[in-house]
This record gives structure tokens, sequence and C-alpha cells, in this order.
């Protein structure tokens, strides 16, 4: 009888314990140094002014590729990496937006504008088990800066398994160079 309450109590007590505190299931967060989301650590309010810098990506990023007869999908885990390469200037990323296969707005992953300090690096995970861009999904990120001569470096890593093999490759991102950009520029500004 003893044993039974001495076992039921440190039950109770665990539970408790794990209560206040549930595991995160962002791995953003989860595999972030410090447990914070790295998009809201690095969030600012804008400079004044139109930049002289200022660029969208297209970044390809795939969710799942096909595999074989018997498992027609790989589900694979993504990372977009936004790299400043410049020694002495800030970018500033004013829109991260996701867009599924049929080119169809998916979700925001920004709120507000970023800035990247001077050869900073933010990396956002895509879960594995998110299939909402599914095979041809992909970013437009909008990049700018008060210097005209930096050069981000943006691209998505993939990640999975089949069979008993992991693989990765990953994709660059491109500019793009359409009419429609500056719209994208002049809705943001805060």
């Amino acid at each position: 009888m003893k044993t039974a309450l001495l076992l039921t109590s440190s039950l109770l007590i665990s539970l408790g314990l794990t209560a206040c505190n549930p595991p995160e299931k962002d791995p953003n967060i989860l595999y972030n140094d410090d447990h914070k989301d790295p998009i809201k650590k690095l969030e600012v309010d804008m400079p004044k002014g139109n930049m002289p810098y200022q660029h969208l990506f297209y970044v390809p990023v795939y969710s799942n590729i096909y595999g074989d007869e018997e498992s027609t999908k790989v589900m694979l885990s993504a990372t977009l990496s936004i790299r400043n390469t410049s020694l002495d200037n800030s970018l500033y990323v004013t829109r991260i937006d996701y867009y599924n296969t049929q080119g169809d707005y998916v979700r925001p992953y920004l709120n507000k504008s970023i800035e990247l300090p001077p050869m900073g690096t933010l990396n956002y995970i895509v879960k594995k088990n998110d299939d909402t861009g599914g095979d041809g999904a992909n970013f437009v990120v909008a990049i700018e800066s008060e210097a005209q001569n930096v050069s981000p470096l943006i691209e998505s890593i993939m990640v999975g398994t089949f069979s008993n093999k992991a693989f990765s490759f990953s994709s660059k991102g491109v500019i793009i160079e359409d009419s429609a950009k500056d719209g994208y520029f002049n809705s943001t500004k805060q």
C-alpha cells in the first residue's frame, strides 16, 4: 500500500511539473539556442524612406518528392536560410511569403520587418509534416538595404529519409525581375 501511494504521488508530481512547462513543438523555437522564435528576435521598425536596394527573391522549396511505387510521397523538412554576406551593412527582410504548387498564397512568415546585421543569418524550418505547399512550394522573400552593394544569399535546404537512407539537397533563390515587384515593396512599408 505504501509503495502504491509513493508511486502515485511521484506520478502526480511528474505530471504536474510537465503540465506547467509543456514541451515546445515548433522546431524553430525548440532548436534555437535560447528557445525563442528567431524571427521575433530580429523584428524592427523600418527606417523611413525608400531603400536603394530592393529585390524580391524566389526560393523553391520541396515539401515532398517522389519515392517509388510503394512509397510515392517522401515527406521532407526544409530550412529557409537568409544570409547577409555584407561585412558592413544590415539587410531588412520585409516579407517572407509562402506559396503552394498551384501558385496560391499560403501564408506569411513575417508580421513585422526584421533586420539581419552584417554577416547575420536567419534559418527558418518548415516542418516535415507540413504539406501545405506541396512538391512545388516556394517562398518569395523581399530584401531591402540602405546600401546598394549588398549581395544576400538565400537558399532552401531539404532533408528527408527513404527506406534506410538519409539525403539532403539545396535550392538557391533567384531575383525576380517582375513589374509587380514595386507594389510588393510599397505595400509593406510600416
